[in-house]
């Protein structure tokens, strides 16, 4: 895939990458870092554009094999890889080693997935670290609350909070996770909820430590507590405003050029402010947006125009409805396991919820496909080879 989607674009001398606008930035992000300079882009600077988790890992290829594009899509596929392993391990917490062969077979034949691993665009990197965290999680939900197992429950939960911060890093949106799985966490523990507490704290610590430097560097810059970036007050906009479909059209953020008139910090107010009024004063057209973007966002085949050839999007569509299918099936029978179900259908509807309000496509539904993959595979074997041998997959 590396191959073919280089040889395109060398074909193809006005274009650089398959998806413009982004890719051009985390390239650009990746070569200031290279070179030692500032940790910006555009003029005047955006300082707070871009997390630094996808920046940084560009970086590291280039490190390693220069700042070529084919020979850093290499080092991509390989995260692909990992991407593929990791849903391996995953399958196998969750149920058995049966299940994380299925499922890693699944995502490693994903033309989606396959094609997403080479360019310059941070899904597949953030379908990796999300997918540690969420192993991270299961590991931890499988230590006992009993006393002799008290330093294991504090070492997975220190580690929780890291791995969580880790994904956070390459992607802010999954900053929410943080509240959700502490809050999951003491509300399952019934008569144990001191013991949870002090898990959830330490989760907490463990997160917070690993955010320190990137809010310390970012009041540095703006002089203003920034956790995430300061673009994401343009996002919302992009995805409430008079003239949104659901689709990104961002055009108004330069025929506008507020940043003459404002800091970065200014802008980001700006513009969320603008999307919350505008939600208010018009609540009809906002669930309009919802709907569409609710739509975009399971569509089996890509939304972009230049995606929407026959074979793109069969091929596409050729896996996903299938792996849907069998999802449903799995979680029919898996209703009982509840671990299983929020591990695996939990980050799609995530996801799904959070692009409701921002612009959606099918590029966000993509990192968390991966887990539902571990949800497809239970189905499919449970249709296909458990009523054969007569006997129900059960985790070991």
């Amino acid at each position: 895939m590396a191959v073919y989607v280089q040889r395109q674009l060398d074909r193809q001398p006005e274009r650089t990458y398959v998806i413009e606008g982004d890719a051009d930035g985390y390239w650009k992000l990746a070569q200031s870092l290279i070179h030692g300079e500032p940790y910006s882009i555009y003029t005047p600077p955006r300082r707070v554009l871009r997390m630094p988790g996808f920046p940084f890992f560009l970086a590291g290829a280039m490190s390693v094999v220069g700042e070529d594009h084919f020979r850093v899509r290499l080092i991509l596929a390989l995260s692909g890889a990992v991407a593929c392993f990791v849903v391996y391990l995953l399958g196998k917490e969750l149920v058995n080693e049966t299940i994380g062969l299925i499922a890693a077979a699944l995502t490693a034949v994903s033309p989606v997935m396959a094609g997403f691993s080479v360019l310059f665009l941070s899904e597949t990197l953030f379908a990796v670290t999300m997918l540690i965290s969420l192993w991270v999680l299961v590991k931890l939900s499988k230590v006992q609350f009993r006393v002799e197992d008290q330093f294991q429950g504090r070492l997975w939960s220190v580690l929780a909070g890291i791995s969580l911060a880790v994904a956070f890093y390459v992607r802010p949106s999954w900053l929410l996770m943080l509240p959700l799985v502490v809050f999951i966490l003491i509300l399952s523990a019934k008569e144990h909820r001191t013991a949870a507490l002090t898990r959830g704290l330490l989760i907490i610590v463990g997160f917070t430590v690993m955010l320190v430097p990137w809010v310390y560097r970012n009041y540095q810059v703006t002089g203003h507590f920034v956790p995430t970036t300061l673009w994401a007050g343009p996002s919302l906009y992009d995805g409430l405003n008079p003239r949104a479909t659901g689709d990104s059209d961002m055009t108004f953020f330069d025929q506008e050029n507020v940043l003459n008139s404002m800091s970065e910090y200014e802008m980001n107010q700006h513009y969320t402010k603008r999307a919350v009024e505008y939600a208010r004063q018009h609540p009809g057209h906002v669930f309009e947006l919802m709907g569409a973007k609710l739509v975009r966002y399971w569509k089996p085949w890509p939304n972009a125009t230049q995606f929407k050839s026959f074979w793109v999007m069969a091929a596409v569509s050729v896996l996903f409805i299938p792996v849907v299918f069998f999802a449903g099936y799995g979680a029919w029978v898996s209703r009982d396991q509840y671990l299983l179900l929020l591990i695996t259908v939990g980050p799609i509807v995530y996801f799904s919820l959070i692009h409701l309000i921002f612009v959606s496509s099918l590029r966000y539904r993509l990192p968390a496909e991966y887990s539902l993959y571990i949800l497809s595979a239970v189905g499919f074997y449970q249709m296909c080879f458990s009523s054969r041998q007569g006997k129900e997959l059960n985790p070991e």
